[in-house]
C-alpha cells in the first residue's frame, strides 16, 4: 500500500513495513495506479497552482503526482510519520529536481502549517486507522474554505478472475485475511462514505475503477501482486494462513499466469475508490 498513515495504529507495527523491497514495491505500485489516482484527483478539481498537503505521503509517489497537477505556481508537501520514509521521499524529490515538493516528519494532522491548503490529499492510508472518521476531522481543519479533501482507497473484494484462477484467489482470500487479522481495514474504499459522514463532513462525490488484465498484459499486476504477498509472508505465517512452502513465492507469478492461460482468464484487481468534497 502507499502512505504509511500510522495515526492510531494498534501497538504492533505497520504490517507492509518500510524495507527496501517495500519502497521498490511502492514504485511498481504507482506505475500501475498512478493514473487511476490522477483521474480522481482531477474529478475532485487538484489543479494548477493549488498548495496540496499529501497524507502519510511513504516514499512520494502521490505527493509527485500531486506536483505535476499543481504545476510549477503551486506546491506540495508530504507529510509521514516515519522518518526513514520520509528520507527516501526527498532523496527521490532531489534525483527529479523537484522545487514545489517537501517532505516533513510528522503526523499530518497535528503538524502546525504557516497557511491552510487549497487541497488535503492521500492514497491507501485511512485503511491503517484505527479511527479514520476522526482523522479526516482533524485534517479537515487544514483546508482553506472551498479548498477539497479527497482520499483513494481500495476495497479487497474486487480481487478476483473469471473463469477461476484458483492459486490467485486463494492468495487473495489470504493476502485480506492477513491484513484483517492485523488491524487493517480491508474494505475501506467501500466504508468511505460513512467514514466521511462520521467525521461530520458533507456526504462525498465518489467514483471507482479497478484494473482488468489478461495474457501478457497480466503480467505487470501478477508481479506487484507476487510482491505484495512476499511483504506479507511473515504474516501470513504468523498467523497461522500459510507457510512459505506452500506460499512459494518464487514460482508463483509462473504457476497465476500458467493458470489463467488454461482457461484464458481475466483477472481484477482491488476495486479502487475515491472520495471527496469540498469543505
Amino acid at each position: 500500500m502507499d502512505g504509511t498513515g500510522k495515526t492510531d495504529r494498534p501497538a504492533h507495527e505497520y504490517v507492509l513495513g518500510h524495507s527496501e523491497h517495500e519502497v521498490e514495491r511502492l514504485k511498481a505500485q504507482a506505475r500501475l495506479i498512478d493514473p487511476i489516482t490522477d483521474r480522481f484527483f482531477r474529478a475532485a478539481g487538484v489543479a494548477k497552482g493549488m498548495r496540496v498537503l499529501d497524507v502519510g505521503s511513504g516514499a512520494g509517489d502521490v505527493a509527485f503526482l500531486a506536483a505535476e497537477l499543481v504545476g510549477a505556481g503551486g506546491s506540495v508537501v508530504g507529510a509521514d510519520r516515519v522518518a526513514s520514509a520520509v528520507r527516501v521521499a526527498q532523496a527521490r524529490a532531489a534525483d527529479r529536481s523537484l522545487l514545489n515538493v517537501a517532505f516533513e516528519v510528522g503526523d499530518p494532522s497535528d503538524l502546525s502549517f504557516a497557511t491552510p491548503f487549497d487541497a488535503v490529499v492521500g492514497r491507501y492510508v485511512l485503511q491503517f486507522q484505527k479511527e479514520p472518521a476522526a482523522l479526516l476531522r482533524r485534517l479537515a481543519t487544514k483546508i482553506r474554505p472551498g479548498g477539497v479533501l479527497v482520499f483513494h482507497e481500495i476495497d479487497w473484494a474486487g480481487l478476483s478472475s473469471f473463469p477461476a484462477v484458483p492459486t490467485y484467489d486463494q492468495f487473495s482470500r489470504w493476502g485480506a485475511d492477513a491484513m484483517r487479522l492485523h488491524g487493517t481495514e480491508t474494505r475501506m474504499g467501500s466504508k468511505l462514505h460513512a467514514t466521511f459522514v462520521a467525521a461530520g463532513l458533507p456526504a462525498p462525490t465518489m467514483r471507482m475503477e479497478a484494473l482488468v488484465v489478461a495474457g501478457v498484459e497480466s503480467l505487470p499486476w501478477l508481479r506487484l501482486f507476487k510482491d505484495l504477498i512476499a511483504t506479507l509472508l511473515p504474516e501470513l505465517e504468523r498467523s497461522g494462513l500459510a507457510t512459505a512452502n506452500e506460499v512459494g513465492v518464487d514460482t508463483l507469478v509462473q504457476r497465476m499466469s500458467e493458470e489463467a492461460k488454461e482457461s484464458t482468464s481475466v483477472f481484477f484487481g482491488h476495486y479502487q475508490i475515491a472520495a471527496w468534497v469540498r469543505i
